[in-house]
């Protein structure tokens, strides 16, 4: 099996890549906090629902539902 080489410039696509990412978790993870009225304590489940939508594709819509 011929082993790949990552060049210079796909490592740094890649770091790209895993910045924008990161910045799409934080993004939303602050929306979930503002969605919940800012109540502080809760950052740690904000930030994996955030993750598990952004890696999973959820639609952001579903989340914004309030409860009845």
């Amino acid at each position: 099996m011929k082993k790949r080489h990552t060049t210079t410039r796909g490592k740094r696509q890649l770091a790209d890549s895993a910045e924008q990412v990161e910045e799409k978790i934080r993004k939303r993870a602050y929306e979930l906090y503002e969605l919940r009225g800012r109540e502080n304590g809760l950052d740690f489940d904000d930030w994996l629902k955030a993750e598990s939508e952004v890696h999973g594709g959820t639609d952001r819509q579903m989340s914004h539902r309030r409860p009845s």
